[in-house]
Protein backbone atom coordinates (compact mmCIF):
# COMPACT_ATOMS: atom_id res chain seq x y z
CA UNK A 1 0.00 0.00 0.00
CA UNK A 2 1.13 3.29 -1.32
CA UNK A 3 0.53 6.62 0.59
CA UNK A 4 1.58 10.38 0.33
CA UNK A 5 1.39 12.97 3.03
CA UNK A 6 1.67 16.62 1.98
CA UNK A 7 0.17 19.87 2.74
CA UNK A 8 -2.43 21.28 0.44
CA UNK A 9 -2.09 23.12 -2.19
CA UNK A 10 -4.65 26.07 -4.26
CA UNK A 11 -5.52 24.40 -7.51
CA UNK A 12 -2.33 22.56 -7.99
CA UNK A 13 -0.16 21.74 -10.59
CA UNK A 14 -0.87 18.62 -12.80
CA UNK A 15 2.53 17.21 -11.07
CA UNK A 16 1.03 16.86 -7.83
CA UNK A 17 -2.31 14.95 -9.07
CA UNK A 18 0.52 12.70 -11.00
CA UNK A 19 2.23 12.06 -7.61
CA UNK A 20 -1.30 10.99 -5.29
CA UNK A 21 -2.47 9.53 -8.77
CA UNK A 22 0.43 6.51 -7.77
CA UNK A 23 -0.90 6.02 -4.25
CA UNK A 24 -3.31 3.98 -2.56
CA UNK A 25 -3.94 7.24 -0.30
CA UNK A 26 -3.33 10.31 0.24
CA UNK A 27 -3.27 12.05 3.50
CA UNK A 28 -4.21 16.16 3.73
CA UNK A 29 -1.52 16.88 6.26
CA UNK A 30 -2.93 20.53 6.90
CA UNK A 31 -2.07 20.34 10.59
CA UNK A 32 1.65 21.36 9.52
CA UNK A 33 2.37 25.22 10.17
CA UNK A 34 0.59 27.48 7.45
CA UNK A 35 4.01 29.29 5.25
CA UNK A 36 3.37 32.83 3.19
CA UNK A 37 4.21 32.66 -0.31
CA UNK A 38 3.88 29.07 -0.92
CA UNK A 39 1.17 27.08 -2.75
CA UNK A 40 -0.98 26.83 0.22
CA UNK A 41 -3.13 29.85 -1.13
CA UNK A 42 -2.32 30.46 -4.43
CA UNK A 43 -1.19 29.07 -7.69
CA UNK A 44 -0.75 30.34 -11.73
CA UNK A 45 -1.89 30.66 -14.79
CA UNK A 46 -1.73 31.31 -18.18
CA UNK A 47 -2.92 34.75 -19.34
CA UNK A 48 -2.70 36.77 -22.64
CA UNK A 49 -0.62 39.03 -20.74
CA UNK A 50 1.93 35.90 -19.05
CA UNK A 51 1.85 34.01 -16.35
CA UNK A 52 -0.40 35.41 -13.19
CA UNK A 53 -0.86 34.40 -9.56
CA UNK A 54 -4.42 33.73 -8.33
CA UNK A 55 -3.83 34.18 -4.79
CA UNK A 56 -6.85 33.68 -1.98
CA UNK A 57 -6.53 36.09 0.84
CA UNK A 58 -6.23 34.83 4.37
CA UNK A 59 -5.63 36.14 7.63
CA UNK A 60 -1.95 36.18 8.64
CA UNK A 61 -1.36 38.60 11.25
CA UNK A 62 -0.71 37.75 14.65
CA UNK A 63 -0.87 33.90 13.79
CA UNK A 64 2.50 33.29 12.49
CA UNK A 65 2.69 29.45 13.97
CA UNK A 66 -0.98 28.96 12.38
CA UNK A 67 -1.32 25.66 11.32
CA UNK A 68 -3.26 25.61 7.29
CA UNK A 69 -6.37 23.62 8.84
CA UNK A 70 -6.83 27.09 10.76
CA UNK A 71 -6.11 29.43 8.49
CA UNK A 72 -9.26 31.75 7.48
CA UNK A 73 -10.64 33.75 4.67
CA UNK A 74 -9.82 37.49 5.08
CA UNK A 75 -12.24 38.71 2.11
CA UNK A 76 -14.11 37.70 -0.94
CA UNK A 77 -12.05 36.34 -3.59
CA UNK A 78 -14.06 33.13 -5.27
CA UNK A 79 -15.38 35.47 -7.98
CA UNK A 80 -12.92 37.09 -8.77
CA UNK A 81 -10.48 34.13 -9.34
CA UNK A 82 -13.29 32.77 -11.52
CA UNK A 83 -13.53 35.88 -13.84
CA UNK A 84 -9.40 35.41 -14.25
CA UNK A 85 -10.17 32.49 -15.48
CA UNK A 86 -12.40 32.82 -17.85
CA UNK A 87 -11.08 36.20 -19.22
CA UNK A 88 -7.70 33.69 -19.76
CA UNK A 89 -9.63 30.18 -20.93
CA UNK A 90 -12.72 31.26 -22.71
CA UNK A 91 -11.05 30.64 -25.98
CA UNK A 92 -9.43 26.98 -24.53
CA UNK A 93 -11.45 23.89 -26.41
CA UNK A 94 -12.90 22.45 -23.39
CA UNK A 95 -13.60 25.68 -21.80
CA UNK A 96 -17.39 25.52 -23.20
CA UNK A 97 -17.23 22.36 -21.79
CA UNK A 98 -15.77 22.34 -18.34
CA UNK A 99 -15.96 25.95 -17.45
CA UNK A 100 -19.39 25.64 -15.67
CA UNK A 101 -18.64 22.44 -13.54
CA UNK A 102 -15.72 24.53 -12.45
CA UNK A 103 -17.32 27.92 -11.93
CA UNK A 104 -19.89 25.60 -9.43
CA UNK A 105 -16.77 24.60 -7.32
CA UNK A 106 -16.18 28.20 -6.70
CA UNK A 107 -19.48 29.04 -6.09
CA UNK A 108 -19.29 26.43 -3.58
CA UNK A 109 -15.93 27.53 -1.84
CA UNK A 110 -17.24 30.83 -1.95
CA UNK A 111 -19.05 30.00 1.22
CA UNK A 112 -16.11 28.51 2.92
CA UNK A 113 -14.15 30.53 5.85
CA UNK A 114 -10.90 28.53 6.01
CA UNK A 115 -8.38 27.71 3.43
CA UNK A 116 -7.97 24.07 4.24
CA UNK A 117 -11.52 23.43 3.16
CA UNK A 118 -11.23 25.51 -0.09
CA UNK A 119 -8.37 23.35 -1.15
CA UNK A 120 -9.70 20.25 -0.33
CA UNK A 121 -12.56 21.16 -2.44
CA UNK A 122 -10.52 21.37 -5.29
CA UNK A 123 -8.50 18.78 -4.70
CA UNK A 124 -11.22 15.97 -4.47
CA UNK A 125 -13.10 17.71 -7.45
CA UNK A 126 -10.09 17.79 -9.95
CA UNK A 127 -9.35 14.69 -8.99
CA UNK A 128 -12.22 13.27 -10.15
CA UNK A 129 -11.86 14.76 -13.41
CA UNK A 130 -8.66 13.18 -13.73
CA UNK A 131 -10.14 9.77 -12.79
CA UNK A 132 -8.00 9.24 -10.10
CA UNK A 133 -8.83 6.37 -7.60
CA UNK A 134 -6.51 7.94 -4.95
CA UNK A 135 -8.42 7.61 -1.34
CA UNK A 136 -8.11 11.34 0.08
CA UNK A 137 -8.27 11.67 3.43
CA UNK A 138 -7.19 14.20 6.59
CA UNK A 139 -4.34 13.65 8.44
CA UNK A 140 -6.98 14.26 11.44
CA UNK A 141 -8.22 10.82 10.91
CA UNK A 142 -4.30 9.92 12.07
CA UNK A 143 -3.74 11.33 15.64
CA UNK A 144 -0.47 10.72 16.14
CA UNK A 145 2.38 12.91 17.93
CA UNK A 146 5.87 13.48 16.43
CA UNK A 147 7.60 16.20 14.76
CA UNK A 148 8.78 15.98 10.84
CA UNK A 149 9.65 12.25 9.86
CA UNK A 150 8.60 11.16 12.63
CA UNK A 151 5.63 12.16 12.27
CA UNK A 152 5.00 11.06 8.90
CA UNK A 153 6.23 7.52 9.88
CA UNK A 154 3.97 7.53 12.34
CA UNK A 155 0.82 8.69 9.75
CA UNK A 156 2.22 5.81 7.46
CA UNK A 157 2.69 3.16 10.07
CA UNK A 158 -0.64 3.89 11.10
CA UNK A 159 -2.59 3.66 7.86
CA UNK A 160 -0.48 0.58 7.24
CA UNK A 161 1.47 1.78 4.01
CA UNK A 162 4.14 -0.17 3.08
CA UNK A 163 5.41 2.25 0.43
CA UNK A 164 5.75 6.22 1.03
CA UNK A 165 6.34 8.17 -2.09
CA UNK A 166 7.81 11.70 -1.58
CA UNK A 167 7.80 14.83 -3.91
CA UNK A 168 11.93 15.79 -4.51
CA UNK A 169 11.98 19.17 -2.09
CA UNK A 170 11.50 16.83 1.21
CA UNK A 171 15.28 15.32 0.57
CA UNK A 172 16.53 18.08 2.27
CA UNK A 173 14.63 17.67 5.82
CA UNK A 174 13.51 13.56 5.70
CA UNK A 175 15.12 10.99 7.39
CA UNK A 176 14.64 8.07 5.62
CA UNK A 177 16.74 5.78 7.66
CA UNK A 178 13.54 5.84 10.27
CA UNK A 179 11.36 4.32 6.81
CA UNK A 180 13.96 1.64 6.92
CA UNK A 181 14.02 0.34 10.19
CA UNK A 182 10.03 0.54 10.04
CA UNK A 183 10.46 -1.69 7.19
CA UNK A 184 8.51 0.89 4.59
CA UNK A 185 9.73 1.54 1.71
CA UNK A 186 10.73 5.38 0.35
CA UNK A 187 10.35 6.43 -3.09
CA UNK A 188 10.56 9.70 -5.02
CA UNK A 189 8.56 11.38 -7.43
CA UNK A 190 10.55 12.92 -10.20
CA UNK A 191 8.80 15.26 -12.17
CA UNK A 192 10.72 15.90 -15.58
CA UNK A 193 9.29 14.18 -18.89
CA UNK A 194 5.89 15.07 -18.98
CA UNK A 195 4.76 15.86 -22.42
CA UNK A 196 3.29 18.72 -24.21
CA UNK A 197 0.24 20.25 -25.18
CA UNK A 198 -1.71 22.57 -27.04
CA UNK A 199 -1.33 25.51 -24.99
CA UNK A 200 -2.74 28.89 -25.28
CA UNK A 201 -0.51 32.47 -25.59
CA UNK A 202 2.95 31.06 -26.94
CA UNK A 203 5.73 29.41 -25.27
CA UNK A 204 4.67 26.30 -23.25
CA UNK A 205 4.66 26.99 -19.80
CA UNK A 206 4.71 23.63 -17.19
CA UNK A 207 4.36 25.18 -13.88
CA UNK A 208 0.68 26.59 -13.96
CA UNK A 209 -2.26 25.18 -12.43
CA UNK A 210 -3.80 22.03 -13.78
CA UNK A 211 -6.67 24.01 -14.79
CA UNK A 212 -5.09 24.80 -18.09
CA UNK A 213 -4.56 21.38 -18.85
CA UNK A 214 -8.21 20.50 -18.74
CA UNK A 215 -9.20 23.76 -20.07
CA UNK A 216 -7.10 22.77 -23.30
CA UNK A 217 -7.38 18.96 -23.31
CA UNK A 218 -10.66 18.06 -21.64
CA UNK A 219 -10.90 14.35 -21.66
CA UNK A 220 -7.65 13.56 -22.52
CA UNK A 221 -5.79 15.30 -19.62
CA UNK A 222 -4.54 11.79 -17.97
CA UNK A 223 -2.82 11.40 -20.48
CA UNK A 224 -0.72 13.89 -20.33
CA UNK A 225 0.49 12.71 -16.81
CA UNK A 226 1.98 9.65 -17.98
CA UNK A 227 5.89 9.32 -18.29
CA UNK A 228 8.26 6.43 -17.73
CA UNK A 229 10.44 6.21 -15.10
CA UNK A 230 8.53 8.88 -12.47
CA UNK A 231 9.56 6.83 -8.97
CA UNK A 232 13.62 6.37 -7.99
CA UNK A 233 14.50 5.12 -4.38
Amino acid sequence: MRISIIQSCYIPWKGFFDLIGQCDEYVIFDRMQYVKRHWHNRNRIKTANGVEWLTIPVVTKGRFDQPIDEVEIEKPWAEKHWRALELAYRHAPFFDALGPRVQAWYERADKERRLTDINELFTRELAGLLSLKTRIVRDTIYPVEGVKTERLLAISRAAGADRYLSGPSARAYFDESLFDLADITTEWMSYEGYPEYNQLYGAFEHGVSVLDLLFNTGADAARYLERSASLSP
